[in-house]
């Protein structure tokens, strides 16, 4: 599992009537990774109605579904109470809001004994202190904690009320403060094996600029995304279908018989660089699919015509073969 993309991860309030049917796969059948939030989508007022309608979902969605299922706790109190409902160990996990060194451990301690798979969110001020991030990455490398991390989180909007501000709706979050912030997080985590996972599109009427945005998540790393609406699932993971030609490409470089380097569809590839980006490819071919292959007619540019006929017609899409 560690090694699939997460794609779209559908947060859903503890309090939600429908808890049950979403836990069970029934309600958003395309739905492959739901979030029930016990923090920041719940009221400090409605926590304990938010409680007891997880306890109830708990004990009554079925062992197996179609779906992981995660649980994200207010604080390390309520994880241990959510801990001792009947049924949590059919649980995938739990995102664990706001982790930090500090408390860490405090989260760590109910899960002994447990084989939950952990999100921790990064959203506080410490995100922005490099060394600080650095450390957290030396601490949840350890052999007792490291299996356990399935992905980090990026807490998007919790990052951007630190400085005052909001994303606005006509740029990505790349374009904002926290661009600088996400290339740093992904330059610490990633190469010691920490997969992220992008923040929050909180704006349901930019669909274009949302799509993006999931593009520029795509380009930074990311594993997958928080949706905060079913609309929005199949908006983000239809970017995390691949084109064909970049399945092909993949095989390719992943061919024993490879050579170290050449050129497929008008590109370098070399397989000692390239290797990590090819199964990255495939994973994502497996889990969403890919794109039909595009039939787009192109006239060559004049510099290309031979003669002073018509341009000869290329085929976009069309099997890149090898070169």
């Amino acid at each position: 599992m560690h090694d699939q993309p997460i794609g779209a991860s559908l947060y859903v309030p503890a309090t939600h009537k429908d808890l049950p049917a979403i836990a069970s796969g029934a309600r958003l059948p395309s739905l492959r990774s739901v979030i029930f939030c016990t923090e920041d989508a719940v009221a400090a007022r409605d926590l304990a109605i938010a409680l007891a309608n997880l306890a109830a979902t708990l004990r009554d969605m079925p062992a197996e579904a179609p779906l992981d299922r995660f649980v994200r706790v207010r604080n390390p109190d309520i994880l241990a109470r959510v801990l001792a409902m009947p049924g949590a160990a059919k649980l995938t996990g739990f995102v664990l809001p706001k982790t930090t060194r500090a408390n860490l451990d405090d989260y760590l301690a109910p899960l002994a004994g447990t084989r939950h798979l952990l999100m921790p969110t990064l959203e506080t001020a410490e995100v922005f202190d490099p060394l600080e991030m650095r450390e957290l990455r030396v601490r949840l490398a350890a052999p007792d904690v490291a299996p356990r991390i399935l992905a980090l989180r990026i807490g998007g909007n919790d990052l951007l009320a630190l400085l005052g501000l909001r994303r606005p709706r006509t740029m990505t979050l790349y374009a904002t403060p926290l661009g600088p912030v996400i290339a740093n997080l992904v330059t610490t985590f990633r190469p010691h094996g920490f997969r992220l996972t992008a923040p929050v599109f909180e704006h349901l009427d930019c669909p274009e600029l949302m799509a993006q945005e999931v593009q520029q998540d795509l380009a930074y790393g990311m594993v997958g995304k928080t949706a905060i609406h079913p609309t929005q699932i199949d908006l983000i993971e239809q970017h995390y279908r691949v084109q064909p030609t970049e399945v092909a490409m993949a095989r390719r470089i992943l061919d024993a018989d490879a050579p170290a380097v050449f050129r497929m569809d008008d590109s370098m590839c070399e397989v000692a660089t390239h290797r990590d980006w090819a199964s990255a490819v495939m994973a994502r071919a497996s889990r969403f699919g890919t794109h039909p292959p595009a039939r787009v007619s192109l006239l060559r540019p004049a510099a290309w015509r031979q003669g002073g006929g018509m341009a000869a017609e290329k085929i976009i899409g069309a099997d890149p073969g090898r070169h």
